[in-house]
């Protein structure tokens, strides 16, 4: 690998995987940061990054992956040699909403990538596609059993479905034309720079600012955890030693109810910065937030990931354990009210229009 293309690098898990390989691992090579910048993209989140390797061996580039031109001019530009592909509308509760977006991004998208790839490379050996998917394509699991890499899709959301077409896709790709891919489909996510739809992050910043905590239905729904950090480090063992044409589940093997994960929140907030210390409580404690709300449509009841897989195969393990790790995730959001205060009045969006229009 001398050129890797990180589509949504300006995301929550593409800029963590772009810190990742650029200061954690040997790599010497370039990380091109290709995103559209939609509302959850952030450059902000890599702008640390920019400012010590921008121009040298991180580039940034802004662009819709829909966009056969300018996928191509980026692939011959940079001589491409690595696709690790993120860019993806994520949030369930937006795809129930506005599905649209969602077909368009995560399934055209991802033709438009892999079209192009397939051109570009024509064969050359060492080339690698990565696609990066999500265990919601498995469906919803009973109280027992896990999602193994044979698991049949049963996909029972507009996002989750649209994953599945994409993991489809890549796999005809592969099968019917040789482009050398491989898949991953994790679990849930959490950890630094993550956008204040999903739950934790969303739980942290409404419990300080003495909002409401919402959770769907009876708060019962399990899903399993995974650590940002720890899933860059799979992905990378992935393109360093995984077998082209495979699939390797990534967990956390970490099941927790999500009102289990909501009081934890609450918890450690109260040790790390006490709700009788802030003002927008009112004398109350955060966990008296908690609220119950009408339960989404069609919300899968359990996610469980078995990842004997890569772990056996590629000698992959996860690093934190998830106190630790939600611990150091919370403290992350208190320690960089600058990066929080950009988000909730969109002064990022501002920031991005200025110095990278038609960048």
């Amino acid at each position: 690998m001398k050129n890797i293309l990180v589509t949504g690098g300006a995301g929550f898990i593409g800029s963590n995987f772009i810190r990742y390989v650029i200061e954690e691992t040997s790599f010497k090579g370039r990380v091109i940061n290709y995103d559209k910048l939609t509302y959850a993209g952030n450059l902000n989140s890599v702008r640390d990054i920019d400012e010590k390797y921008g121009g040298k061996r991180y580039f940034f580039v802004k662009a819709d992956i829909c966009d056969s031109k300018k996928v191509s001019s980026t692939l011959q530009n940079f001589k491409i040699d690595t696709i690790v592909h993120f860019a993806a509308e994520s949030h369930v509760d937006r795809s129930i909403l506005g599905p649209e977006e969602f077909i368009k991004t995560n399934i055209n998208g991802t033709f438009t990538l892999l079209k192009c790839a397939l051109n570009f490379w024509k064969g050359a050996k060492g080339a690698r596609f990565h696609h990066v998917s999500t265990d919601e394509v498995y469906g919803s699991l009973g109280p027992r059993g896990y999602f193994y890499e044979t698991t049949p899709y049963d996909p029972r959301s507009p996002y989750s479905s649209s994953k599945a077409s994409s993991d489809h896709l890549v796999r005809a790709y592969h099968h019917t034309y040789g482009l050398p891919v491989t898949i991953s489909n994790c679990s849930n996510n959490y950890g630094p720079y993550q956008f204040p739809e999903k739950l934790i992050p969303l739980m942290i910043l409404n419990a300080l600012d003495g909002k409401p905590l919402p959770v769907y239905g009876d708060g019962k729904n399990v899903r399993d955890w995974l650590y940002v950090r720890d899933h860059c480090s799979a992905v990378w063992a992935i393109l360093k030693k995984g077998r082209i044409g495979e699939t390797y589940n990534i967990g956390g093997e970490c099941e927790k109810k999500n009102i289990e994960i909501v009081k934890t929140v609450c918890s450690i907030l109260e040790k790390e910065s006490p709700s009788s210390e802030n003002p927008s409580l009112k004398g109350k404690k955060y966990s008296d937030l908690i609220t119950f709300v009408k339960d989404r449509p069609g919300h899968d009841r359990r996610y469980a990931i078995n990842c004997d897989k890569i772990k056996e195969e590629l000698g992959w393990k996860q690093s934190f354990d998830f106190n630790s790790a939600l611990r150091k995730t919370i403290k992350w959001y208190l320690s960089n009210e600058s990066w929080v205060k950009d988000i909730k009045d969109g002064s990022y969006r501002k920031w991005l229009s200025k110095n990278y229009s038609g960048r």
